[in-house]
């Protein structure tokens, strides 16, 4: 079972790819730093969920 921080972590930096691409393609420094900053933020939050799952996992087998 996936964690629901993980899909939306994986979401969240999808949405930053293609928001850094828009500002990239036009020309607009602060629409791709936003980008960058959604994707880094999906980062974090799909890591969180993948740590939630682990620990999830790891009860489950005691």
């Amino acid at each position: 079972m996936v964690d629901k921080d993980r899909m939306e972590g994986k979401t969240e930096q999808a949405k930053g790819s293609l928001k850094k691409g828009a500002g990239e393609i036009m020309g607009d420094e602060k629409i791709k730093a936003e980008g960058q900053a959604d994707k880094a933020k999906g980062k974090v939050q799909d890591t969180y969920g993948a740590a939630k799952d682990k620990v999830r996992d790891a009860a489950d087998k005691t």
